[in-house]
């Protein structure tokens, strides 16, 4: 094992002592060898099989088969979730063929941030974390089950459901993807459209018509941002099945999958001889492990919130330093949009998961010996991935090396020596740089500071034509307390049109950007945030701001005792606290840690 990670591992290990062994204290205290509804009174027995079958009820009423809870995330809007109609089915007649019963438990709720991107609603996306989380426990808090399976796939919900299922980790757990949907208009075609759109070259119609050839079906969104990201941390912590994650819906291979999960959580129930519950799956080394895989990919900046707030769940406690200090430790190894022109699909074909795994594996940069859903324990079980034979399915060895390296390269030849996320610090606070999209020219960037406290009006800025300069971008009060830390996405097609014209931009803000982050250099996640009195929140036009992504210095260049001076400035956005929904979120908004501590309302991090 490299020395980096398990120095960075024993750290966390000792970090966590008292919370992770208070944790883990309660989580076994309240093991049953028997099934649990058996200490159910008749009257709350009979409500929770009250709309089974006549054998369900039967089943249900004896002392012996586990019940098994499917928790969802389905809706028929987002093209991610709507494989999901008809898992349940698959997955209740596959538990019934393996000797136990199956419920869908719960509901919970499932936002699009590519909807809501730009809009009213991407002000309660970071909050619907926590949401799910509790709906989660809402769901599990009937007491029927002895394992669960949790069907979601996108940004905050695999996260809030992971949260929710630790609440609960007295019981086995398999989180169960739905899968890409096919590749569509290339992801290059499609930035370029909305470049085009951003400065009149296309009108509406045609960037729609883009837009559509992209995202164009059933399935995950083809780039590589939360969602994806979400799939690649579930699989390199053990929580999926081997080879699970990046297989399209729809296909034979993926309902084999499902039915499959459902099978394998009835193996880990207490009632068994291999009981495995999920509080002890999340451990500081499954943590670690998320952390090296989202270096090495290059994954979404949001999991450096989600990480720590699921860690927080599981009494680890996780910080940025630890994933600064791993990043030293990991090159970037894959090359997913947008990062490089490839999709998911092509990452799946060039070896996908099985074959990143063997390759940290090999070179002693990832934790082998975890406790996974795999029929055997440790990651080596995830160097197999799966085929579908005569309608069988089966475990194959993955190919010894990447298909593709322009895709997916080894760690002799890596991509970047170092990982594709780095903290960023100096006078401005403490923030989070994705470089591994941003070219080597434009990853240190010195220019006068332009002030917004709304995104709208630096569009406006940039559609005036205002901006045809160097400049750096300071977008404020955008962080949890504020406003809900919105993603601010709708920005990176004019800052890239005007880096593609030779200006020196960036951006700096305590919001968040898209889990997809491109390729203008930006330090987000800016904390103490302004609505707090954060440093950025002292920044006027013209000041000097100083960027530098390699070394992780941001500051701005005013004299320290004037700068300490001055007084923060106050929002100057309009009212983002009503409609849409908004005004319900006050209580969230109010109580939220900051984005370093996970920007939680579920736990006191700060």
């Amino acid at each position: 094992m490299h020395p980096i990670i398990e120095k960075v591992t024993q750290e966390i290990i000792e970090r966590s002592h008292p919370t992770r062994s208070a944790y883990l204290k309660y989580i076994d205290s309240i093991v049953k060898k028997e099934p649990i509804r058996s200490g159910m009174g008749c009257g709350n027995l009979a409500h929770g099989f009250a709309a089974c079958s006549a054998i369900e009820k039967a089943d249900l009423t004896g002392d012996q088969k586990p019940n098994i809870a499917i928790i969802t995330a389905y809706n028929d809007m987002l093209s991610a979730h709507q494989p999901y109609k008809d898992a349940p089915d698959l997955i209740k007649a596959a538990v019934r063929e393996a000797g136990g019963v199956a419920q869908v438990a719960g509901g919970v709720p499932a936002m699009c941030d590519g909807i809501t991107q730009g809009q009213a609603g991407m002000e309660m996306s970071l909050f619907s974390r926590d949401l799910i989380a509790m709906a989660t426990a809402i769901g599990m808090s009937h007491n029927m089950f002895d394992g669960a399976l949790y069907l979601g796939v996108c940004d905050k919900i695999v996260p809030g459901l992971l949260i929710g299922a630790l609440s609960f980790g007295h019981l086995p757990a398999i989180f169960v993807p739905a899968g890409p949907m096919p590749s569509g208009l290339t992801n290059k075609e499609k930035a370029r459209a909305r470049q085009a759109y951003a400065i009149g070259k296309i009108g509406r119609k045609e960037l729609l018509e883009a837009e559509s050839a992209s995202y164009h079906s059933p399935g995950t969104c083809t780039f590589y941002g939360t969602a994806n990201s979400n799939q690649m941390m579930m699989e390199i912590m053990g929580l999926h099945l081997p080879g699970s994650s990046f297989i399209n819906p729809y296909t034979p291979l993926r309902d084999e999958l499902t039915k499959a999960a459902g099978r394998q959580v009835l193996k880990f129930t207490a009632l068994g001889d291999d009981y495995r519950p999920i509080a002890h799956m999340i451990s500081e080394k499954a943590i670690v492990n998320a952390v090296i895989g989202l270096l090495a990919t290059g994954g979404s900046t949001n999991h450096t919130m989600h990480l720590i707030a699921i860690a927080r769940a599981s009494g680890i406690v996780l910080n940025w330093d630890d994933f600064d200090n791993l990043s030293k430790a990991i090159p970037l190894i894959a090359k997913i949009y947008p990062n490089g022109p490839a999709d998911v699909n092509h990452f799946q074909a060039a070896g996908g998961m099985g074959v990143l795994i063997a390759e940290l594996l090999r070179n002693g940069l990832l934790h082998e010996d975890l406790l996974t859903v795999a029929d055997k324990r440790g990651m080596s079980s995830y160097l197999q991935e799966p085929k579908l034979i005569d309608g069988q399915l089966v475990y194959e060895s993955v190919p010894e090396a990447s298909l593709d390296t322009d895709v997916l390269s080894d760690i002799a030849k890596p991509f970047a020596t170092g990982g594709g996320l780095h903290v960023m610090h100096g006078n401005l606070g403490r923030g989070i740089s994705k470089l591994s999209a941003v070219s080597a020219d434009h990853q240190h960037v010195e220019a006068a500071a332009i002030v917004f406290d709304d995104q709208e009006d630096m569009l406006a800025a940039f559609k005036r034509g205002e901006l045809e300069k160097d400049f750096v971008a300071v977008i404020r009060f955008q962080g949890p307390r504020a406003n809900g830390m919105p993603e601010l996405h709708k920005l990176t097609p004019p800052l890239g049109v005007l880096q593609d014209k030779g200006f020196k931009v960036a951006l700096v803000t305590d919001g968040r950007m898209s889990g997809a982050s491109g390729k203008v250099p930006s330090a987000i996640h800016m904390c103490p945030e302004c609505e707090v009195g954060g440093p950025l929140a002292k920044v006027r036009n013209g000041d000097i701001i100083s960027m530098n992504l390699q070394t992780g210095d941001i500051n701005v260049l005013v004299d320290a005792d004037e700068f300490n001076a001055r007084e923060p400035l106050p929002n100057s956005a309009k009212n983002h606290h009503y409609g849409m929904g908004r005004e319900m979120f006050g209580r969230f908004r109010l109580n939220a840690s900051s984005a370093e501590t996970g920007a939680s309302n579920l736990f006191v991090c700060d």
